[in-house]
């Protein structure tokens, strides 16, 4: 009941989920980026315990193939799941269970996994898909937002989209971006709505890692909007 892609990015080396459906908290339950490692998302029915495992995988430099074949192998009710993976070489698997209403799969791309569950059809995938083939010069984050975007105007899960969330990793332990929406109407356009709000704010808080004396965090924004304002005028 979820519609998803997981990516890395070939250029900065960025890993990210972005991640939609009807079900409350999405976020919470399905998707896992493992910094430097890999990224994978296990959905259509969740166990947060097989996306724990994919991560403790990745972890161990498991390949997304590798991945794969031992959640397969662990999973007693692996025909009741859907797993998307990416390893930190931006190689690329994944499985797709059935659905008994809508249509289930995915697309393997050049560094991304797209896939959807209980989607209206088989557009939906493709829609994000192609958002991500046709984005590749943006950054790893925006191209994800534009890839949820894609699934959803393509028809997304007819019952609507009530929760989603987006997780883009850098070098760093910790994420440089994790928005989740867990219960609203039309959870693509509130995540729009927050990620465009708080993306300007991803360089401070990675500068502020290291300056512990920076500026709050308003006043730094309006000062860089302020001069980004400036320079294009």
């Amino acid at each position: 009941m979820t519609f998803t892609v997981v990516a890395r990015c070939a250029r900065s080396h960025r890993l990210g989920v972005v991640i939609a459906t009807r079900a409350p908290a999405v976020g919470n339950r399905c998707p896992i980026v493992r910094p430097q490692y890999g990224a994978a998302s296990v959905q259509l029915i969740a166990d947060p315990r097989q996306t724990m495992l994919a991560g403790r995988l990745l972890d161990l430099g498991y390949s997304a193939t590798k991945v794969l074949a031992e959640l397969q192998a662990s999973d007693p009710h692996i025909g009741r799941r859907q797993i998307g993976i990416v390893d930190s070489y931006g190689n690329t698997a994944a499985f797709s269970g059935k659905t008994a209403n809508g249509f289930s799969g995915h697309i393997l791309g050049e560094g991304f996994v797209a896939m959807g569950n209980a989607v209206v059809s088989q557009d939906v995938v493709d829609a994000m898909a192609e958002a991500m083939r046709a984005n590749v010069e943006l950054d790893l984050a925006d191209r994800l937002m534009l890839a949820i975007e894609a699934g959803g105007n393509a028809g997304g899960q007819e019952e609507g989209q009530f929760s989603g969330g987006i997780q883009v990793f850098g070098s760093e332990p910790f994420a440089e971006l994790d928005l989740r929406v867990d219960l609203k109407d039309n959870a693509i356009a509130e995540l729009r709505r927050i990620y465009d709000w708080f993306r300007p704010l991803i360089p401070y808080y990675l500068e502020r890692v290291q300056d512990p004396y920076i500026e709050r965090e308003d006043r730094w924004r309006a000062r860089h909007l302020e001069s980004i304002g400036a320079s294009s005028s």
